[in-house]
């Protein structure tokens, strides 16, 4: 069993950054790969990005390579997403996600377990 816990979320205006947090419970951190999720409001669930458990591998939507950033630190259980460059757009509730496949995060949008949200807001 795996728990997560958002953070780092906030409102902040248009072109600002900020750096979200997830902390993983368990010592099998190391072994789960990692993705970042957003929801928007009336919007489905999207993928932003997702990264490998030794960190090696990282994979982005397009709707935010180049703004946005995914990093881990598997001896603090923790992986972060660094967003840049925020738009009005990116408001929505953030998530993160973790399951032993890659494929399963980066390309059908299915993880094992899921946190519960911290919420971005990016005013004009």
């Amino acid at each position: 069993q795996v728990q997560l816990v958002e953070s780092g979320g906030g409102l902040v205006q248009a072109g600002a950054s900020l750096r979200l947090s997830c902390a993983a419970s368990g010592s099998t951190f190391r072994s789960y790969d990692m993705g970042w999720f957003r929801q928007a409001p009336g919007k489905g669930r999207e993928f932003l990005a997702a990264i490998s458990g030794s960190g090696s591998t990282t994979y982005y939507a397009d709707s935010v390579k180049g703004r946005f950033t995914i990093s881990r630190d598997n001896a603090k259980n923790t992986v972060y997403l660094q967003m840049n460059s925020l738009k009005p757009e990116d408001t929505a509730l953030y998530y993160c996600a973790a399951d032993r496949q890659f494929s399963n995060i980066a390309t059908r949008a299915k993880a094992d377990y899921w946190g519960q949200g911290t919420q971005v807001t990016v005013s004009s």
